[in-house]
Formats: structure tokens, C-alpha cells, sequence
């Protein structure tokens, strides 16, 4: 059971509730003729928003499976998954450069537990060992989009019309939904040289949240994307390190829509270390470079808010662990120092058993100069 309430003055006609929901999740892995299959489906409830349809593309409904797959090797070498699945490869903490798998934004802001932020995605994964690299090759027949922020749950500030956004004004968008012709693949090669991991990413599918406008009926559409990029990651100075680097490619459907985000070159770098017993820190740091911001500036109306060309934004993480490790004590921020905006989210983690785990959670949205916070649809 899941409750949640807003304080202070939201955006108008957005309910004080935020979260009511019941869930029962049922989980179970069975063998047929040796083939494991695993499933996972919640039940749910939530007067909230009233959406008990099942929709398997946004997540809505009373039921949500969450994966349905089954797992076979056709060969020594070679793994396979093929159904409904969660799939991450990313070395960051939830910041994604080359994860471009489906995530449930909503489910993360709303305080639900954090599996949820990585929403299924229907296709099949297959998994290549070799002595020089390993290999992962994923294709989903039907576009997966994000579950991002549309005002239906959670309240966002729109930069093209310079005005908050909520339960009465939700974003309208049109999704890809073809089956084979929307859909996406997405590749990763790696191997670990000493102590190190290297990995090479490949996406090509569509930008997984809104990342444009229809120049006719004026809806929020999806481009076409192909991401490329790297990551590396091992011991440091007494802790871990990671770096990754992507280049977000959105030429083709840029080049004839001047509403279409364009392309942009992406770094993470973070650290981990524990500082003190049981006192770890975590801290990210993320750049995003716009390759032609003077595009944007020509396509927005003269009263919107215009993103600066290199976005900036730098997490913290700390995790203290108490009482034999049974009570974890954490805080989450991030902060960008180009949009003077930010978020903070506590978590306090108690084991009463092996059986029995009670957690509570607390989130805020800051932001310090509202001129300068310019959040886009997509955010």
C-alpha cells in the first residue's frame, strides 16, 4: 500500500492526493521441458486516477505484467530471453546516456519502490561469450516509450508556452505504436581488461520521451534516434569510478522538422567511495551539448524559454547503514547549476525480519530562479 499527498500550493486543478494505490505483485519461476519461464504480474488499485483499463504500452490499468519470458541457450556460447523483460546496462545512478530502455519516470517521483523505474520491455535479448568480448543484442518489435512526467500524475513546467502543466492541461502526444515498423535494437560489447570493464553501446529506435512537436495538429511526437557510445568503469583512489560518453544522432527527422530536438554529445563521470564505517558518498557528474542550439532559438515561439546550449547536472549520494546494518539511511540529489533547478529524495530502509522490510520515503522539487527553469516536455 502506497500513500501520498502533496503539500504546499501545486498547480491548479492537480488533487492534494498524489498516490493511493494497492498493489499485489505475483512472482514465479517454473520449468517446462527444462526452458525456465518467469513471470511477474501486479494487481492494482488506485482511485487516484481512475484508470483501470489495461494498457501495456503506458503501464495503466488494473493489470501490469511485468515479465513474461522464457530463457533458452541454442548454443554454448549463446543465451537468449524472449518476452516481456527489464533490461539496464547503464554504469550510472539514475542518470542513462546509453540505457535507452523504457524507464517509469512517474514511478520514480511518486516514491514507488525503485524496480519500477525501469519499465518492461517486449522483445528478445540475446547474449553472445567469446574469450576476446562479450556481446548483447536486444530487439523489441514495437516501439517501448518512457513513462514520463505528462502532468496526468505529476505537474511540469512546459517551456514552449512558459506555464505549468497538470491533471487539467496533460500533455498530448502521439507515440509510435507499428509492430515491426517502429521498432528498435540496441547492442553492447564488452570485456573487462585488468580491472577494468570497457563497453561500446548502439541504439537505434526514437527519442523515449517527447522530443518534438507536429508542425500540423501541434502534438508532442517521438523522433527517430540513433545513439553511439562508450563507458568504462573500475577501482579508483580507494573507490569506483565510471565514465560514460554517447552522441545523440536526430538528423533525420531534425533536418525536416525545425520543432525536433537535435542532436547533442553526452559525458558522465562519477565516483564512489566509502568515507567513513558503514558512510558511503556517490557523485555524478553529467554534461549535455547542444550541436545546434541557434536551430532551436529559430523554431520556438519569442515567449518561450530557451535551454542553454550545454546543460548541467551533478547528483550526491549518501547511504549510512545503522543498527547491524538492519536500518539504511540514504539521501538522493540532483541539481543542475545551468537550469537552477533540482531534486532531493530521503529514504529510510528498516529490517524487522527476514520476511518483514518498512521504508519511508520524502521528495522534493526545488528550483531557486523560475526563469531559469526551463524543463522541457520530455523531462
Amino acid at each position: 500500500m502506497r500513500f501520498g499527498v502533496r503539500v504546499g500550493n501545486g498547480v491548479a486543478g492537480d488533487k492534494d492526493i498524489s498516490l493511493g494505490e494497492i498493489r499485489l505483485q505475483l512472482e514465479t519461476r517454473q520449468y517446462i521441458n527444462q526452458f525456465p519461464f518467469n513471470f511477474a504480474v501486479d494487481f492494482l488499485t488506485d482511485p487516484v486516477t481512475d484508470r483501470y483499463a489495461i494498457d501495456l504500452a503506458s503501464g495503466d490499468g488494473a493489470i501490469y505484467p511485468r515479465r513474461i519470458n522464457v530463457e533458452f541457450s541454442p548454443a554454448t556460447f549463446i543465451d537468449i530471453k524472449a518476452g516481456r523483460q527489464t533490461l539496464t546496462w547503464s554504469t550510472g545512478d539514475f542518470v542513462f546516456i546509453n540505457d535507452l530502455f523504457a524507464k517509469d519516470w512517474d514511478s520514480f517521483f511518486l516514491g514507488r519502490d525503485i524496480e519500477y523505474l525501469k519499465a518492461p520491455v517486449d522483445g528478445a535479448k540475446a547474449s553472445f561469450f567469446f574469450d576476446a568480448l562479450n556481446i548483447n543484442i536486444v530487439y523489441a518489435t514495437k516501439f517501448g516509450a518512457d513513462r514520463f512526467v505528462d502532468g496526468r500524475r505529476v505537474s511540469f513546467f512546459d517551456r514552449t508556452t512558459n506555464t505549468f502543466r497538470g491533471q487539467d492541461d496533460p500533455l498530448i502526444f502521439d507515440r509510435p505504436g507499428g509492430w515491426s515498423d517502429d521498432d528498435e535494437v540496441a547492442a553492447r560489447a564488452y570485456r573487462s581488461i585488468d580491472a577494468f570493464e570497457v563497453a561500446l553501446f548502439y541504439y537505434n529506435g526514437f527519442w523515449n520521451s517527447p522530443a518534438g512537436q507536429d508542425t500540423f495538429n501541434g502534438r508532442a511526437i517521438f523522433p527517430k534516434l540513433s545513439v553511439y557510445g562508450g563507458s568504462l568503469k573500475g577501482p579508483l583512489a580507494g573507490g569506483i569510478a565510471w565514465a560514460e560518453t554517447s552522441y545523440y544522432d536526430s538528423t533525420v527527422d531534425a533536418a525536416s522538422n525545425s520543432l525536433i530536438r537535435n542532436s547533442d554529445l553526452r559525458l558522465l563521470a562519477g565516483f564512489e567511495k566509502e568515507i567513513a564505517t558503514e558512510l558511503t558518498a556517490r557523485i555524478q557528474y553529467n554534461l549535455e551539448h547542444k550541436i545546434n542550439p541557434n536551430d532551436d532559438l529559430n523554431a520556438l515561439p519569442s515567449f518561450a524559454l530557451l535551454d542553454n546550449r550545454d546543460k548541467h547536472l551533478v547528483t550526491l549520494r549518501v547511504t549510512k547503514l545503522m543498527l547491524r546494518q538492519n536500518l539504511e539511511l540514504s539521501a538522493f540529489n540532483f541539481y543542475s547549476p545551468s537550469h537552477k533547478d533540482g531534486y532531493v529524495r530521503f529514504n529510510a530502509s528498516y529490517k524487522i525480519s527476514d520476511d518483514l522490510r518498512i521504508q519511508m520515503r520524502w521528495k522534493f522539487f526545488l528550483w531557486f530562479e523560475r526563469q531559469y527553469f526551463p524543463v522541457s516536455v520530455s523531462k
